[in-house]
């Protein structure tokens, strides 16, 4: 079977899932102050969804690498995240909100990492580039945003679970077709955990990067706020992540030509420096179109840092436990770091403004790039599993 003919259905599912990803990291904050929420209510909400992915990533992750499957994990996800969204977006009250948002999202937050996680063994396999598999998500993503800003903007943000449950059940239907990865190793005993609990390098570096990691969350969740208080509507917020996207998309895309040419440790640095400046920029601007303006700069950062991240890791797991490594990795970069910037960054924005959060993302960042530059230099960034 030809190369691409056999990703199809594996770059549909991920075009899929990450457009309905766009409903809840691009326009949930909005809709939950449709629902009457304030900054610090929202920022409960959306740490919920950081919690629930730090318990259920390393667990589904885990059922992976033991039944030696990808496939039927993600399956059972998809069906709870269908499930569960109709449920969640039915509840206005706090309490409510928080109680489903939790089952919800302790299905749905696996499957980008499963997805990734499945992309990257295919790719492997035959011997194309991670990053033109992943592309595809971003440009799902971006797409999603565009068109999906522009309709909530005409009808009204209410409407916006129908669109998440289409997307849904279209990465649903993208699945049946998907051909599976094949795990030669024996499936792995809870003892085996040890080894990934024991991966000092590992360790140290998921510690160094939650500094930038947090500050590419707290903007997830709120820079559709930033805009709205800057006077942008739900349509100039789907632009702007439109913008982001496309240049993240091309960053993947191109990840086979600009990647193998140096130390991942160097891409992850420079992508650190340029979140730095990134922050510093959105905090200055006065016009929404500003914020659409710097987008592209999402490209550079999320889509460099991931990328590089993503492979460094990959080095310093064991084979057998890639996929649980790959969750406790994204653990991490989406979940931790969403629960630290979700719950901080709604206070800071709602007492102080958006300008202020953003500034002290700037600093919060130059932190971890120092951090990341030490680590780089010292005995522990030089270790890599071949």
């Amino acid at each position: 079977m030809p190369k691409q003919e056999s990703l199809i259905p594996l770059k549909t599912l991920i075009f899929s899932y990450h457009a309905s990803n766009t409903i809840l990291i691009s326009f949930l904050p909005l809709y939950l102050q449709f629902r009457g929420l304030t900054g610090a209510q929202i920022g409960w909400v959306l740490a919920v969804e950081s919690l629930a992915s730090i318990l259920a990533q390393p667990f589904w992750g885990y059922l992976s690498d033991k039944y030696k499957t990808v496939k039927k994990i993600i399956f059972v996800c998809l069906i709870g995240l269908l499930v569960g969204g109709t449920l969640f977006f039915q509840m206005e009250t706090l309490p409510t909100l928080l109680i489903t948002g939790a089952i919800f999202y302790f299905f749905a937050t696996p499957v980008g990492a499963l997805t990734d996680s499945l992309a990257q063994r295919r790719s492997s396999v035959l011997n194309v580039s991670f990053g033109s598999i992943r592309m595809w998500g971003s440009v799902g993503f971006a797409l999603s945003s565009l068109l999906v800003g522009v309709v909530l903007a005409r009808y009204g943000i209410e409407y916006m679970v129908w669109i998440y449950l289409l997307f849904g059940s279209m990465a649903l239907l993208t699945l049946f077709p998907l051909k599976d990865v094949k795990v030669k190793s024996q499936p792995i005993k809870i003892k085996d955990l040890s080894r990934i609990v024991k991966n000092k390098p590992f360790l140290i570096f998921l510690s160094v990067i939650l500094f930038i990691t947090v500050t590419h969350r707290t903007n997830d969740y709120y820079m559709a706020l930033y805009i709205a208080e800057l006077g942008g509507s739900e349509d100039l917020v789907g632009q702007a992540w439109f913008a982001g996207v496309i240049a993240e998309a091309a960053v993947f895309a191109l990840a086979g030509f600009w990647f193998k040419k140096y130390h991942s440790m160097i891409f992850i640095i420079g992508a650190a420096i340029l979140y730095t400046l990134r922050w510093f920029l959105y905090a200055a601007v006065t016009d929404p179109m500003h914020i659409v303006a710097l987008q592209f700069m999402h490209g550079l950062t999320f889509g460099v840092f991931y990328t590089a991240a993503f492979d460094y890791v990959t080095r310093l797991i064991p084979s057998l436990l890639q996929s649980t490594g790959h969750l406790v990795f994204f653990s991490v970069y989406f979940g931790l770091s969403g629960i630290i910037g979700s719950l901080t960054g709604g206070p800071i924005i709602e007492t102080f403004g958006g300008g202020a959060m953003y500034m002290s993302m700037g600093w919060i960042a130059a932190a971890g790039t120092i951090l990341l530059i030490a680590y780089h230099l010292l005995p522990y960034g030089k270790e890599l599993r071949e």
